[in-house]
């Protein structure tokens, strides 16, 4: 009986140990996978950084690491448009993520907390609306904003009210946030004499800081990177280009080998603070993400 015990122990110990050698084998290859992706990923952004600081040429040359380095590409930078673009861009971002972010939140609440009719219907609409591209509008926008003088010089209002327009149809994830926020609290405090208003702003919000923050940073990034629709809004007029549309300028044949390098130092003061913003609010980002997945 002894020996049967034994055996039984000794087997199992050995399974177990090959199920433990077997976990951190599988774990050490998805881990070595990881970061080779991660080299693979970030190689581009390594070179633009490097670029950057070469100062013995300005056009695109055959290696990476610069002969000579200095700071002459970002200076160079303040005798260009450059800084005026980055504020178009700046100017439009902010607004958005500010205007889009009330819309977006209001309406999420509204979905969440109140039963009227054809509420489900909007929900349905709205989300089969979602499904086209926004590309198939870029015509008749351009129509649109050019009879209402906002276009070229005047592009960037015009970009602002396109990419507030439709905030609210990008309810899903903070509506999956409130709904898992007890309506007990909204109850309580409208029995103490609070107006929605208030509930909204005073008690719901307060507890939603993660997917607050989730719809300021994905409200921000979309006028940050956008470069189709700023291209075809702006037509060809420098002072109404966003950032990303003046950079693109530069890699024209004509001028891409006087300002190459100063192209890589522009991408570098783009890329610098979204990357800060993202790093420093990256918890709240992933909370407001997951927790607007629970209910939809």
């Amino acid at each position: 009986m002894r020996e049967k015990t034994k055996d039984l122990n000794h087997s199992s110990m050995k399974r177990h140990i090959g199920i433990k050698a077997q976990t951190h084998i599988s774990n050490t290859a998805i881990y070595v996978i990881l970061v080779v992706m991660s080299i693979v990923w970030l190689l581009p952004f390594v070179f633009i950084v490097l670029q950057s600081f070469r100062v013995e040429s300005t056009y695109p040359v055959g290696y990476v690491v610069p002969q000579k380095w200095g700071l002459d590409n970002y200076i160079n930078l303040g005798k260009t448009d450059f800084w005026h673009w980055y504020l178009n861009t700046f100017i439009a971002a902010l607004a958005t993520a500010v205007l889009q972010t009330v819309i977006v939140l209001c309406m999420s609440y509204t979905l969440s907390r109140f039963r009227f009719n054809g509420r489900k219907a909007l929900m349905k609409f709205i989300l089969i609306l979602g499904m086209f591209p926004g590309m198939l509008t870029m015509i008749i926008l351009y129509r649109v904003l050019a009879d209402l003088g906002l276009t070229q010089q005047n592009a960037l209002p015009g970009l602002i009210l396109v990419y507030v327009a439709s905030s609210g149809m990008g309810y899903y994830v903070s509506k999956g946030f409130f709904d898992t926020i007890p309506k007990s609290l909204d109850e309580a405090a409208r029995i103490d004499g609070a107006t929605r208003a208030q509930v909204l702003y005073k008690i719901i919000l307060p507890l939603a800081k993660p997917i607050v923050i989730y719809t300021i940073l994905t409200a921000f990034m979309a006028p940050w990177g956008d470069f189709v629709f700023a291209r075809y809004v702006a037509m060809g007029t420098p002072s109404g280009y966003n950032v990303a549309v003046g950079l693109y300028s530069w890699l024209t044949i004509d001028q891409i080998n006087s300002r190459y390098t100063m192209f890589c130092a522009g991408g570098v003061c783009v890329a610098v603070p979204v990357a800060i913003l993202f790093m420093c609010l990256q918890k709240y980002y992933v909370s407001g993400v997951t927790g607007g997945a629970v209910k939809g």
